[in-house]
């Protein structure tokens, strides 16, 4: 699940910025996700998967457990978090992060669905040919 989180982040990264200081403020995966998963569960449904994904994340990379879901279903503490880290830190808690978001997903509704749900928002995951089965790449 990490490749595969670490390839999100590297599509929503803007092509002129740095890709270990973009999106500071906002965890652009997350955001595109939203409205997607918010059809599929609920804002609350949504609320609470990031939650636990936070949760779970902050267990293996302690700066997350600064951060906190908004009840829009946005993330808040970010830019703190990431003032007082090397960047290379910050991409990995935003990698780690994902992946466990992704693998509730494919926990909660099964590897197919969570692959048709990523590719109809990341067309190029599917030409990258990614397996959501067991998260690796083929």
């Amino acid at each position: 699940m990490r490749s595969i989180a670490q390839r999100l982040i590297n599509y929503e990264t803007p092509v002129n910025a740095a890709s270990d200081t973009a999106n500071v403020t906002t965890f652009r995966v997350t955001d595109r996700l939203r409205p997607h998963l918010a059809t599929l569960m609920g804002n609350g449904g949504f609320r609470a998967l990031l939650a636990r994904a936070l949760t779970l994340a902050s267990a293996e990379v302690s700066w997350l457990r600064a951060v906190q879901v908004n009840p829009d279903g946005t993330l808040e503490g970010l830019a703190a978090a990431h003032a007082g880290l090397k960047p290379a830190q910050f991409r990995e808690g935003r990698i780690v992060l994902l992946a466990q978001l992704l693998g509730l997903l494919v926990a909660f509704i099964g590897p197919g669905l969570t692959s048709r749900l990523l590719c109809e928002i990341w067309p190029q995951l599917a030409a990258d040919g990614v397996d959501f089965g067991n998260g690796v790449t083929k």
